[in-house]
């Protein structure tokens, strides 16, 4: 069976807890992704951000992304796995909790992000097909 640290994507780049929303905007359309986790100063996952959070939370209520940071976004304790999580239990929390991208853990330390894309490359369609249909579906 995988583990979360074979089917993550490496090297999860984050954006810092007072960086503006503009910041993470142009980070996540330099790497091409839709979500970043949220860092303290400590180097600790903190939070996570998603395109959408900075539509909805900033943009539509006629805030500035210039002036909002993401640490302002961040609400409450992130979901993770641990990076030696097998592929059932990540496809758990992902389901239980109704979410498409989850950080990964080892050693307390961010490591990688598994998303659905992830999650399309390394599982088998009848996993996908029932992860999409809890998660997507279910909201």
């Amino acid at each position: 069976m995988k583990t979360a640290r074979e089917i993550m994507h490496a090297g999860a780049s984050c954006v810092q807890e007072t960086e503006t929303l503009m910041d993470a905007a142009r980070r996540m359309s330099e790497l091409g992704v839709g979500a970043l986790p949220i860092c303290g100063p400590d180097d600790r996952l903190h939070g996570i951000i998603t395109d959408r959070d900075i539509v909805i939370k900033c943009l539509a209520k006629g805030k500035d992304p210039s002036h909002v940071t993401a640490g302002q976004l961040a609400q409450g304790k992130p979901v993770t796995v641990d990076a030696d999580a097998g592929a059932d239990q990540v496809l758990a929390t992902m389901q239980d909790h109704h979410i498409r991208r989850v950080p990964v853990i080892a050693d307390r330390r961010l490591v990688g992000m598994i998303s659905e894309a992830d999650l399309a490359r390394h599982l088998s369609d009848d996993q996908v097909g029932h992860f999409v249909e809890s998660v997507c579906a279910g909201r």
